[in-house]
């Protein structure tokens, strides 16, 4: 055969092998389209579609006044099905310049032309789920059902509106952190309460079908099964005292130029946390709640721990307060190193109980050396007996445990004790430091930190907190009435005579550490933390108090006068709210206020009293009820809030007299009950509670 001849056949072979893979093409594709074509559409819509997950709405996190510390909003996507059969060519035509034109208006991001000419190319397009804005309030998506194409409904204008929930915290950055928040689709990254309390407030998952659409979109199709939101918690927080606490600390670190800090307060009965401020300094000079100090941040407490640590030689009998002790001029050597005193050459041999009001390392490391030298295990023992070993297990994730090293243990050394002694080579969180002095001023009980009371649903109680005791004698009465001398007798004569007020008297212990860095303290640019931990008032302690102010640069480093103004001013607004503290002052006063001290109540009846008395008035805020604080010469009264009619909320009325309570009580339809005379002093549901008409609450005066 010649060369042209099995060419042809060549050719003609891979032409015929053509044709018939182009024949066979095509009767797959006719028995496809038309013989299985509705078999692999109802399989297509089967692969497509499936249930998936519906996230509850979260609970409300509240104050202790009912405000909103944290809630759910919705968010929305507004997509259109510009497929869909009710959506006809006359009805679109007709509104799509009047809907681009209103969505234009509303949202302000693009022009009228820009939303225009998108719709109308996805509807050439026949897309199903197109985006037309994302992230519209519920207030945008009311707005836009009224508008021209959308007001026909979901079937004939194509409208979706995606809706999901995000967190918001009306207060801001108040309590931020220790409110926490949650990673958006991943519930076990929440922190703070949100993380603390997820199990409450997270409510359950609901199902929904939906179908998948291009690039991987999917789009609900029907009904499911709805999620069930979550449970209300109630917090202990005071938002009013927060904001003082806030801006105390704020306005102190920026006056020093200091790197963090924290405050938070604490009710000594009940270990429950009314405010709770962590400050981080950003790279343009502000500050914001970025991390918990005041729970997650463990570091050597300084001078603050030297209360447990004479507290333990106390308690075994082996140190007394009137012990002497030759500071060497402040300049003590213990092997290798050299402990010093903040002023050297001032003081040499003084008294235990006055080495510690003025915070001398050598006088404290030498009266705990002297006790534990030859024994520094017993020491540690001591410190343990007293929990401070232990975290407080307080409902905030991320709390560590106290570092707390022994002999025998890695770390430990001929230098370890004298260190411990002053609050070094320990590592403590602030809120363990301040549970450890909450106890101390709560008469040796110690309290674990709350911030919750109690859980609710749809307004109804679920479940309630009560305080929670974590050792009910951290040691004995003894010892216990030495230390709380002690403690007064730092602000009355010692390191923190600064703080000392005229109306009130506080306790405390200031506290000066340097910050180790990679395991040194000596360093160019020295870097210091000061704080002061105590609580007021000394002699019939309410409300304790930790302040940290960590690497001030300017002003001073000292916990006196870094850390003491804060806690100052705290205790001062808490002092001038609290009613309760100034009719114990002036009941247990000998000489008796300067101006009159009148009970809380109604403005117009106050001023026309002091008046008739000659007494002047000065007058902060308005209203119709008014709180009074006793000054030098003139009484002040500060508006004071009622809770409205038809809230469903008891009112505060202690501190006022029983006819305005009564007027205020029973006008909220409650039937009041009345032990004794005099001021109010306590009342049976607490003020912020819900209670509906017609129930009884005793109100009981001293």
């Amino acid at each position: 055969m010649s060369d042209n001849r099995q060419l042809r056949v060549r050719a003609n072979l891979v032409y015929l092998g053509v044709v018939a893979f182009a024949v066979a093409i095509a009767v797959q594709l006719f028995r496809i389209q038309l013989v299985e074509g509705s078999q692999w559409r109802q399989k297509a819509e089967t692969v497509s579609t499936d249930w998936r997950t519906v996230q509850p709405e979260r609970g409300h996190i509240f104050a202790e006044d009912e405000h909103l510390l944290a809630t759910s909003v919705p968010e929305y996507d507004v997509r259109m099905d510009l497929a869909t059969d009710g959506l006809t060519d006359e009805l679109f035509r007709a509104n799509i310049d009047s809907l681009a034109w209103h969505l234009a208006n509303l949202f302000g991001d693009r022009t009228q032309g820009d939303y225009r000419r998108d719709i109308i190319d996805a509807r050439s397009r026949r897309e199903r789920y197109h985006l037309v804005k994302r992230n519209a309030s519920h207030t945008d998506v009311q707005v836009l059902r009224t508008f021209p194409l959308y007001r026909e409904g979901r079937f004939k204008s194509g409208l979706v509106t995606e809706k999901r929930l995000i967190r918001a915290r009306p207060y801001g950055r108040l309590a931020a952190r220790s409110v926490g928040y949650v990673l958006r689709d991943s519930a076990a990254m929440a922190i703070g309460l949100e993380g603390g309390y997820d199990k409450w407030l997270k409510g359950v998952t609901g199902r929904r079908l939906e179908q998948r659409l291009a690039g991987g979109v999917w789009m609900p199709i029907g009904d499911g099964v709805d999620p069930v939101p979550g449970s209300d918690i109630h917090t202990t927080i005071d938002i009013n005292l927060q904001d003082v606490a806030d801006a105390a600390l704020e306005a102190q670190l920026r006056h020093n130029g200091a790197q963090w800090g924290c405050v938070v307060v604490m009710e000594v009965a009940t270990g429950r946390i009314k405010a709770i401020s962590n400050l981080t300094r950003t790279g343009d000079s502000t500050y914001v709640e970025a991390m918990n100090y005041a729970v997650g941040e463990a570091n050597e407490p300084g001078s603050t721990f030297k209360l447990p640590a004479l507290m333990v030689g106390l308690e075994d009998g082996l140190i007394n307060i009137t012990d002497t002790v030759d500071t060497k001029s402040g300049r003590v050597r213990y092997y290798d190193r050299i402990m010093t005193d903040a002023h050297e050459d001032k003081y040499k041999k003084v008294t235990v109980r006055r080495a510690f009001e003025l915070s001398l390392n050598t006088g404290i490391s030498l009266a705990v050396t002297k006790a534990y030298g030859k024994d520094p295990k017993r020491f540690i023992e001591g410190l343990k007996r007293m929990h401070l070993n232990e975290s407080t297990g307080v409902m905030i994730p991320g709390e560590p445990v106290p570092t707390m090293r022994g002999p025998g243990e890695k770390g430990w050394s001929g230098v370890s004790l004298p260190w411990m002694s002053i609050g070094y080579e320990v590592l403590l969180t602030p809120m363990q430091i301040l549970t450890f002095y909450n106890a101390v001023a709560n008469d040796g009980r110690m309290m674990q930190p709350q911030f919750v009371t109690r859980i609710t649903r749809n307004g109804k109680l679920t479940e309630e907190f009560e305080p929670n005791v974590l050792n009910e004698r951290i040691c004995s009465a003894r010892t216990l009435a030495t230390v709380r001398e002690l403690l007064i007798g730092v602000v009355d004569s010692g390191t923190a005579t600064n703080l000392k007020g005229a109306h009130f008297s506080i306790a405390g212990k200031t506290g000066t550490a340097k910050i180790a860095r990679n395991g040194s303290y000596k360093q160019h640019g020295e870097s210091y933390q000061a704080s002061f931990c105590g609580y007021f008032p000394a002699d019939a302690p309410k409300y304790s108090c930790i302040v940290v102010v960590n690497g001030p640069t300017m002003s001073g480093y000292y916990g006196n006068m870094v850390a003491g103004p804060i806690f100052t001013e705290i205790a001062n607004k808490i002092y001038s709210n609290r009613l309760e503290l100034q009719q114990e002052r002036t009941l247990a006063a000998v000489d008796g206020p300067r101006t009159p001290v009148s009970l809380s109540g109604h403005a117009g009846d106050l001023r026309i009293a002091l008046a008739g008395l000659g007494v002047a008035t000065e007058v902060s805020g308005e209203g119709e009820w008014m709180s009074t604080e006793a000054g030098d010469s003139t009484v002040v009264l500060r508006s004071r809030t009622i809770l409205g009619d038809g809230t469903g909320l008891v009112p505060n009325v202690l501190g006022m007299g029983l006819k305005d309570a009564l007027y205020i009580l029973e006008n909220r339809g409650l039937s009041v009950r009345v032990q004794g005379s005099g001021m109010v002093k306590r009342q049976s549901i607490q003020p912020g509670s819900r209670a509906g008409r017609g129930s009884t609450i005793l109100i009981e005066l001293t």
